[in-house]
């Protein structure tokens, strides 16, 4: 009995070593790929990010690809808002965690803070108020510190509002094709704005396939041209002048991305914009539904909002406001001053999108759009605040509705165009640097104007790369 007893314990010995070790249903799966299939191409002044999954895993995969672009773009705000909005890096942290974080949804929560852990992969040790101040740099700097100047001193805070951006949309008889062509131009501080490079391809667990244009780390657009999988296009220009902020309402970056990827219609894209509003990066809106080829442009101020749509119509901004109601309660914009830059390039777009090329238009009269360079005013061509392809860098007098002096370093730094054709490919083109074809060159810059100097840190040149297309995986 004793030797049968052994036998048997030996046995059961045995069973359990050999099935702990080889137990064929054992979990020996590998731990979770974060980075799935996500990539990143360098292409003609470009970065084509292309990034799927979770809000977690989109996060981290951006964080990680461009861990070095993101790194440089948050050296660069930290050195460059305490000179241009004389409010520091903390500033900016500190309103993140006061009333911004409360108010991103969760899923972009997540993603922000996989940017975060993206980063971290890599030794760099930001966190989420960083990421999140970096987002919302231009309603922070723009938005709610002018309001914050002006409960100090009335006045000071105005003309802070950005000038960004030429664009149009158009449709029906505008169009060569009688369906969608849509273009605009990103104009903004070249210290920004030559690192404003990536090309966002985000497949989303919930929502819309997205294509769009944006800068290291923004979940957003923030300039906004997109393309989406359910055929809707985004695009936008800001209203000069503008004054209105709201610390207890969703941020503008929030409700633009949240718009790019669950709207299905025009309708759509008006409500999730216009739903807690909070007045930050005030713009005339140009949406398109290549499903119908209708078109629309929502004008969202903070207390004002009107809606034009229609599938026979062009549409154009370049940074000027329509409504009277608006322009009366919520700019110091000057409808009647032809010298500024948003009325003199209204006279250009409407001359070329609604005179020149109507019943012609489409991608390549887009591109040479985008590129323009003749100012209206003066009759001829030149470079200067007054044309579409912006060198206030050029220009003597500056822009003094957006508070910028003689030659400061802004303008048109990239371009973009697509059309119903494209958009239902999901491609779209994309220019890096003047769309015109020229270059900025920094070291003989600050030679001529040693007044920017304190640029010279981070201003680098801004070469012109070809128009390129692009298409999401």
């Amino acid at each position: 009995m004793k030797a049968i007893a052994k036998t048997i314990v030996i046995v059961l010995i045995n069973t359990l070593f050999f099935s702990c070790k080889q137990n064929p249903t054992a979990n020996t799966s590998k731990p979770h790929d974060r980075m799935g299939k996500a990539s990143r191409e360098d292409k003609n002044g470009w970065v084509y990010l292309h990034l799927a999954g979770s809000p977690a895993d989109i996060g981290y995969q951006h964080g990680y690809l461009l861990y070095k672009e993101i790194d440089t773009l948050l050296k660069v705000m930290e050195y460059y808002l305490p000179y241009s909005s004389k409010k520091d890096w903390a500033f900016y942290r500190n309103a993140s965690s006061r009333f911004l974080w409360k108010k991103i949804d969760k899923e972009y929560q997540d993603e922000i803070r996989g940017i975060m852990e993206g980063l971290r992969a890599h030794g760099l040790k930001y966190d989420t108020l960083d990421i999140t101040a970096m987002n919302a740099n231009i309603e922070l700097a723009q938005y709610y510190v002018p309001g914050l100047m002006n409960k100090i001193k009335p006045g000071s805070g105005d003309n802070k509002a950005p000038g960004n951006c030429s664009a149009f949309i158009a449709t029906g008889r505008y169009t060569k094709d009688g369906k969608i062509v849509i273009g605009h131009n990103n104009w903004t501080d070249y210290i920004i704005g030559e690192r404003w490079n990536v090309i966002a391809d985000i497949v989303p667990e919930k929502g819309n396939h997205i294509l769009m244009d944006c800068a290291p780390g923004f979940i957003h657009s923030g300039d906004d041209f997109v393309v989406t999988s359910s055929g809707i296009l985004i695009t936008e220009t800001t209203i000069t002048g503008f004054k209105g902020f709201d610390t207890t309402r969703t941020p503008e970056f929030v409700r633009a991305r949240k718009a790019a990827q669950y709207s299905k219609s025009i309708d759509d894209v008006i409500r999730i914009m216009s739903t807690d509003n909070n007045g930050g990066y005030a713009n005339d809106w140009l949406i398109g539904d290549t499903k119908t080829n209708e078109v629309a442009k929502l004008e969202l101020g903070l207390k004002t909002s009107k809606v034009w749509r229609s599938k026979d119509t062009a549409m154009i901004g370049s940074n000027f406001p329509s409504d009277p109601g608006l322009i009366k309660e919520e700019t110091t914009f000057d409808v009647n001053d032809k010298t500024s830059s948003p009325n003199a390039r209204k006279l250009r777009m409407e001359k070329l999108v609604c005179v020149d090329y109507k019943g012609k238009l489409d991608v390549e009269n887009g591109k040479i759009i985008e590129g323009d360079t003749f100012d209206a005013l003066q009759g001829k061509n030149a470079f200067n605040r007054c044309i579409i392809d912006g060198h206030i860098d050029q220009d003597p007098k500056g822009c003094p509705e957006w508070s910028e002096g003689p030659y400061f370093p802004m303008g048109a730094v990239q371009g973009k165009v697509t059309s119903t054709a494209l958009a239902n490919k999901m491609q779209l083109w994309a220019h890096m640097g003047h769309p015109g074809g020229t270059d900025f060159l920094a070291a003989p810059f600050f030679k001529q104007h040693p007044e920017y100097n304190y640029q010279a840190k981070y201003l680098r040149d801004m070469k012109a790369y070809p128009w390129t297309l692009f298409a999401a995986k």
